[in-house]
This record gives structure tokens, C-alpha cells and sequence, in this order.
């Protein structure tokens, strides 16, 4: 197989061998797949071709393989790179470990590239970033094949009632619940569903769609933690520690 400029983006790389690189790529038409980027770690007049290979920036990469891992054959760039810094960087971090622990390789899907994109733009500005986690979280879920009706009972097909209480069920979706609150305290208000329905993901629709999207994606990630979520937690309890410490000074 010979693919040339395939619209991608770099999710993760490391290092492999002396001089290559080790490259996890989203494509357009070819899903995540691995590529080895042979020597592009060397040096040349033009720098190294491995400062091409970042993350958040939309790239034509060309490649070539029949095996599980393909040979990067070119790198162009097409288009600036999003400039992502603080929380916003370690969302975007967020994303693309979601993708590699959860995209098989080699299956496309052309809308979740398109929301990707997206939610990188949404990153990059001054918005809120909750509204464009969520929405990402959304698209991706349904792209796995695990989607539901936020605005529907999935049990009994009935509408969901604003004033009514629901939980997530593996099989069906958001069912109704018989009491407000059940062992595992993971419930949702109809007003707050239908919110997050029609995108809204401001006052109490915006911890309800943080506790849904996490509950459905966790049953897919399994036990292991994202890293990109510890390294945000991580950076929470430095930065504490340090203001605690100046206002002691």
C-alpha cells in the first residue's frame, strides 16, 4: 500500500532506534495508524524533519507499508499549528491519548477527523473548553458504536421529562430511575439531558456531562488511568503547593 498526503494529525511519538521516530497518527481516510519515521531525528541543512512531527498541527503525510506499522514517506505541513498552553495544552493531550487507547488502527471515520479538528480550533480560542470536550467526547462515543439518545429513554422510548431523574445503562442508554439517587451516585436530570441535547453545557449541564461522558468512556478505557489526566492533576497540586508557599513568605 502507497498513500500519498494523507491530511493527519500526530498523536504521539517516540523515540526508536538511533535516529527514527516511533509516530501515532489520526487520517482522514485511513484511521490511527503507526508510522516509523525513518532518520527523522538526524540532522540536515534543513533541520530536523522530526520538528515537523508535532502534535496539534494539521499535516499531509505520505506512507507506505503492508504490515501493522507503515514507513512515513513525506511530511508537508498544511496549515498552522494550534498553539495550546496550560489547560488547554493537557486537554489536547487528553484527546489524542482518548484516541490512541480507544481508535482501532485502520479504521476510518471521517467525522470524528473532522471533530477533531474542531475541537483543536475550539482549544485554541478563548472559549470554554468543558463545551468542546464534551462535544468531542460525544462524537467519539457514538463513533465506537456506543451512542444514545440524550433527549429519549432508552428502555421505554418515551421522551426524557425535564423534572424526571435518569442513569446510564450500558445496554440502553439513559434509563429513568426509581429514586434520585442509586449506589454508584451517577444520575442525571432530565433538564440537565436535554441541555447537553441541544449543546447547552453551561450551569448544572456542564458537571452532568463531565459525570456522563467520563461513565460511559471509562467502561471502555478499563482500569488503566489516563496519563494526560494525572499530568493535569499533577500540575493542580504543584501549582497549590507553590501559592501556599508564597503566601506563607
Amino acid at each position: 500500500m502507497r498513500v500519498k498526503l494523507q491530511p493527519s494529525y500526530v498523536l504521539h511519538s517516540r523515540a526508536y532506534r538511533d535516529t527514527s521516530l516511533l509516530v501515532e497518527v489520526f487520517t482522514a481516510e485511513h484511521g490511527r495508524i503507526g508510522l516509523v519515521a525513518r532518520g527523522a531525528r538526524r540532522k540536515s541543512r534543513n533541520g530536523s524533519p522530526a520538528a515537523l512531527l508535532q502534535p496539534f498541527a494539521p499535516m499531509l503525510l505520505g506512507f507506505t507499508g503492508r504490515g501493522e506499522l507503515k514507513t512515513l514517506t513525506a511530511t508537508e505541513t498544511a496549515g498552522r499549528p494550534q498553539i495550546l498552553a496550560g489547560e488547554r495544552l493537557f486537554s489536547g493531550l487528553y484527546l489524542n491519548e482518548l484516541l490512541v487507547r480507544l481508535l482501532h488502527r485502520h479504521d476510518a471515520h471521517p467525522k470524528l477527523f473532522a471533530a477533531y479538528g474542531d475541537a483543536l480550533n475550539g482549544l485554541a480560542s478563548s472559549g470554554e473548553i468543558d463545551g468542546v470536550l464534551r462535544q468531542f467526547e460525544l462524537i467519539l462515543i457514538s463513533e465506537l458504536g456506543y451512542g444514545f439518545e440524550l433527549d429519549v429513554d432508552g428502555q421505554t422510548g418515551a421522551a426524557v421529562t425535564p423534572e424526571f431523574w435518569y442513569r446510564y445503562h450500558p445496554e440502553y442508554g439513559l434509563v429513568a430511575a426509581e429514586q434520585k439517587r442509586d449506589q454508584d451516585q451517577v444520575m442525571f436530570r432530565g433538564a440537565e439531558l436535554l441541555a447537553i441535547a441541544a449543546n447547552d453545557f453551561t450551569g448544572d449541564a456542564r458537571q452532568a456531562a463531565k459525570r456522563l461522558t467520563r461513565r460511559v468512556l471509562a467502561e471502555q478505557l478499563g482500569e488503566t488511568p489516563l496519563r494526560s489526566r494525572e499530568l493535569f492533576a499533577s500540575q493542580q497540586r504543584s501549582q497549590l503547593r507553590s501559592s501556599a508557599e508564597r503566601a506563607q513568605e
